[in-house]
Order: C-alpha cells, then sequence, then structure tokens
C-alpha cells in the first residue's frame, strides 16, 4: 500500500543548525571584500550604529548588505524551484530553467543588450525616464513572461510531464538560438556587454530594486508553502493524488506558476545562474533522509540561501579588488554535489517512484 512519506524527527535541531549556518555565512559575507573592515565596525554600522570611518557605512550599507540579502534571496529561489520542478517532472535533473523561464529572459534582455546602440532604444530610455538596469529587468521579465505563457498554454492541453518538460526544454532551446543569431549580426561591444550580463551577478541589485525582489520572490515562496501536501502526493502518483481530492491540473498550474516568479524574478536581476537549483534539493535529501516535502521545503530554502552565501564569499576571495563570475563558482560547487549524491545514493530514482 502506498504511503505518504514521513517526516524524519530528527529534522527539527538540523533545520536549527542550517539557519545558524545562513547567519554566520550571512555575517562573514557583509565582512569580507576589497576592503578590509573589522568585524566589531561591521556588526556596529548593520545594527545602525556609526563608525569611525564615513566610507565604511556606506560599503557596509549600501553595497554589502543589499549583496548579502541578493544572496539569500536568490538561493531560497533557485533551490525551492529546482525541488517543485523535480517533483513535478519526476526527473532528478530537472530545475529552475526546465520551463525556458531563463532563456526567456536571456532573450529579452539582449533585444535591449545587442540593440542598445539604436535610435529607437535610446529615444526610449530618455523619453520614459528609465535607467539601464530597470530596462533590462523589464526585458528580462517580459521575455521570461512570454516563453511561460506559451508553455502553460501547453500545460492545459497535455496531461504527460515528461511532454511539458521537453516542450519547455525546446523552447528554451529556441531562444537560445535566437539570442545566437542576434549576436552574430551584433557590434563586439554590445556582445561584451551581453555575455558579462550571462556570468551572473549578486552586486548589480539596488537597494531599491531589492525591495522588489524580495515581493515577488516571497510571493513565489508563499505560493509554494501551498503544494506541500500537492508535491507529496505527486511522488505517489497522479492517481493517489486525486484519491485525496486533489485537482492534479490546478496543482500543476500553482506549482508552474510558484516556480517561474522565483525563477523569473532572480534571472531577471542578477542574471541565469546555474546549477543551485539542480544540485540543492539533492543535498537535501541526502542529508535529511526524506522525501517529505514539509521537510525538504524549508531545508532546501536554508541550504540554498547558505550556499549561494558562501559561493559569494568564495566568489569576491577576500582581500581581492575583483569579483569572480558567480556562475563559475556555483558551477563549481553544484556539479560535484550532483555526482556525489548519485554515487552515493544508486536508488535516487526511489524519491520519483
Amino acid at each position: 500500500m502506498k504511503t505518504l512519506p514521513s517526516t524524519s524527527r530528527s529534522s527539527g535541531p538540523l533545520l536549527l543548525a542550517l539557519a545558524g549556518a545562513v547567519l554566520v555565512f550571512f555575517a562573514l559575507d557583509v565582512a569580507v571584500g576589497s576592503v578590509t573592515i573589522p568585524m566589531r565596525e561591521v556588526v556596529t554600522i548593520v545594527f545602525g550604529g556609526t563608525s569611525t570611518e564615513p566610507a565604511w557605512i556606506n560599503i557596509v550599507q549600501k553595497i554589502r548588505l543589499p549583496k548579502a540579502m541578493t544572496a539569500v534571496l536568490v538561493g531560497m529561489a533557485l533551490s525551492v524551484g529546482g525541488l517543485q520542478m523535480q517533483t513535478l517532472f519526476r526527473n532528478p535533473l530537472a530545475g529552475p530553467s526546465v520551463l525556458g523561464v531563463t532563456a526567456g529572459a536571456s532573450l529579452g534582455v539582449a533585444a535591449v543588450m545587442l540593440a542598445s546602440g539604436s535610435a529607437a532604444t535610446l529615444m526610449g530610455i530618455r523619453q520614459f525616464g528609465l535607467s539601464g538596469s530597470w530596462l533590462l529587468v523589464m526585458a528580462a521579465t517580459l521575455g521570461a513572461a512570454a516563453v511561460l505563457g506559451l508553455v502553460l498554454l501547453i500545460s492545459l492541453r497535455v496531461r504527460d510531464y515528461v511532454v511539458v518538460l521537453i516542450v519547455g526544454l525546446m523552447v528554451g532551446n529556441l531562444t537560445l538560438a535566437l539570442v545566437s543569431l542576434w549576436q552574430y549580426f551584433s557590434a563586439p561591444a554590445e556582445i561584451q556587454d551581453y555575455l558579462l550580463w550571462t556570468f551572473g551577478s549578486l552586486g548589480g541589485v539596488t537597494q531599491a530594486q531589492l525591495w522588489t525582489l524580495a515581493l515577488v520572490v516571497g510571493l513565489g515562496l508563499l505560493l509554494t508553502l501551498g503544494t506541500v501536501k500537492p508535491l507529496n502526493a505527486l511522488l505517489l502518483g497522479e492517481e493517489y493524488a486525486r484519491t485525496l481530492g486533489l485537482t492534479v491540473r490546478r496543482i500543476r498550474l500553482l506549482i508552474i506558476a510558484a516556480t517561474s516568479l522565483l525563477a523569473g524574478s532572480v534571472t531577471a536581476f542578477c542574471g541565469p545562474i546555474g546549477f543551485i537549483g539542480i544540485a540543492v534539493p539533492h543535498l537535501a535529501r541526502a542529508l535529511f533522509h526524506t522525501a517529505d516535502h514539509r521537510v525538504l521545503l524549508p531545508a532546501t530554502a536554508l541550504i540554498g540561501a547558505a550556499l549561494m552565501l558562501l559561493c559569494d564569499v568564495i566568489a569576491q576571495w577576500p582581500g581581492s579588488a575583483t569579483a569572480l563570475p558567480i556562475n563559475a563558482i556555483t558551477a563549481l560547487f553544484g556539479s560535484p554535489v550532483v555526482i556525489w549524491v548519485i554515487l552515493r545514493r544508486r536508488h535516487l530514482k526511489s524519491h520519483f517512484a
């Protein structure tokens, strides 16, 4: 007889330990950088105090704090989105980019960056008073929404999750092909700006933009809370979910909408950041030895936040005047984690059977 996965009794202390790790890595991320600031001064500035060096206040409050908070939001959003996608499609290699959301956002950004030299684009920026960063965010959001809308329309007519997965991948490949063609006919300077965006960055989010990112990610996480029971039911198959009185089509749309909000907003503000959404859910399953989403959801969010903060610390390499591409660091962490989990847990498919 099929039963829902049970909640691990030892999950509470472990979740508290993960929360503590997030706080430690958050403090470390705020403390380190190209400018050396004593930890005592950092703590004082964070809690609203004054400092002997006025420049340190600006560095901590306007640069490091927003970047660390962005890292937390990005880690939580991509990790939770990946967890939902892996359960929805019952595929251990699924991630937030599976529906083409990242590719759609990239197409929107390419439409701005690779055409930024045109008279129409420059006139539009002057007329509407939009800065370059906000224009990129709007373009990325519209591009992601366009691709998502197409996949959603197809998912309404297709009941097979695997088919929707393949459609999402093909739509993503189609948009990336359009971007490649656009790059081919663009000027070298425009291509360079776009390539820098594809590396991903946490430091480009301003304080004003951070509130928007937090609002969208918070909405996505709120929708995710309503999918915990359906996700557990989907682990046992659609028929079992229907016996519990759940509407499978509505569940699928809710999960896709929540994941799209999480992944789309992150891509719009920070660029395409890979591997976190795929690796972290596997790491949570291996650490907690459970498939229960009542445990996996908070565990995945905390691990994702901690890992993203750690990646940001490594990317800026304390004392270095330059920052490494965040995508390169997440790939260095994510790829070995996926390989390690697969080799260590040969029964990986049992979580999706």
